[in-house]
């Protein structure tokens, strides 16, 4: 069976990410796209049928929906998707409140309609060997947990993602990657701790973000700039009995942007291998760890998978509830400079 895919918004994300994502994997059909600059969109896809994403939802022949627009208008969008029998995934963040998301979870159980959202950054190659090398117990307990997303952007450009408004900045654009991620590895914190700031010139939305989780023993730390040239690892962790620090982040976006297509040869492969500490009497050894393939195709074969045979939804809504919920937490404990518990 081949589902017939409708993608909602063709900017950075729509065009970069999901649409190449959506035409590499067997079984999807990428038929329509929700857009007001058809010829943007048939420079790329010269057959997809373009109009407002409104229409495009009332299309009969659509199966899934892929909702790629400003996060504000995640749900409404996802909403009148549902609505009109439609299975949907939603671009992280999945909506701009903790409320807007269970409303999507309450629509979705009443149409009986497959949604996930798109946190691809589980199928990276250093969150895969990150996962292992916990799982596999070589760290032994994690006590310090640091995940970083630091890059440098230090103009604010004229876009949606930058500008002030619900859903804008990069709390939560990068930060619920990293929420997510760390529910993934360790389960819900008992507090969170968060300082959110805007350090550019010009700045009208988050572009700085530190963010301390608390476990018990346990501390995991989230982290983001845009005022970061470079030295910055991309994760730091310490356990009982052994430490790993990676540096570099994941191939996948810069290939999708040099216009490479995933499933090419050496897809997903990070040359740059991590480094696993091992204490060894008074000192230590390093032992490289060669960085797994990441493949976000896996995503979307997922979702095809839960539509076509009724298997795992690889990310569940109730998932994204959890993040926006800390999302949430944390832009409170900002504004009042406290830790919040969850």
């Amino acid at each position: 069976m081949t589902l017939k895919v409708a993608l909602l918004g063709y900017g950075y994300a729509g065009k970069t990410i999901h649409a190449p994502l959506i035409r590499a994997t067997p079984g999807l059909d990428l038929v329509a796209v929700g857009s007001r600059d058809a010829a943007k969109v048939h420079a790329d896809l010269p057959d997809a049928a373009v109009a407002a994403p409104e229409l495009v939802l009332a299309q009969r022949e659509v199966d899934l929906v892929v909702i790629a627009t400003p996060n504000h208008t995640h749900h409404e969008l996802a909403r009148r998707a549902l609505a009109a029998g439609k299975h949907v995934i939603v671009d992280k963040p999945f909506a701009t409140t903790a409320d807007e998301a269970r409303d999507l979870v309450h629509q979705a159980e009443t149409a009986s309609r497959v949604l996930s959202v798109f946190h691809n950054i589980r199928w990276n190659g250093d969150a895969l060997t990150v996962r292992r090398l916990i799982e596999d117990g070589r760290l032994g307990e994690v006590v310090h947990f640091e995940s970083h997303y630091d890059r440098y952007r230090p103009t604010v450009r004229p876009r949606w993602r930058e500008q002030a408004g619900p859903g804008s900045g990069i709390w939560y654009d990068l930060g619920a990657h990293l929420v997510d991620q760390a529910l993934q590895l360790f389960g819900r914190p008992s507090a969170v701790s968060a300082d959110l700031a805007m350090q550019r010139v010009g700045a009208e939305a988050v572009d700085y973000f530190h963010v301390v989780l608390r476990y018990d023993r346990r501390r995991v730390i989230l982290h983001g700039s845009n005022l970061v040239a470079g030295g910055s690892a991309r994760f730091v962790i310490h356990g009982d009995m052994a430490s790993y620090v990676k540096y570099g982040v994941d191939p996948q976006e810069a290939a999708l942007q040099r216009g490479e297509r995933p499933g090419a040869p050496g897809w997903g492969r990070d040359p740059r291998a991590g480094v696993l500490y091992l204490p060894d009497g008074g000192g230590t050894i390093e032992q490289p760890v060669p960085t797994m393939p990441g493949d976000w195709g896996l995503y979307y074969a997922g979702v095809r998978d839960a539509i076509v045979d009724g298997g795992p939804n690889p990310v569940p809504p109730a998932d994204a509830v959890a993040v926006m919920e800390i999302l949430e937490r944390a832009v409170e404990s900002s504004t009042r400079r406290t830790e919040l518990s969850l």
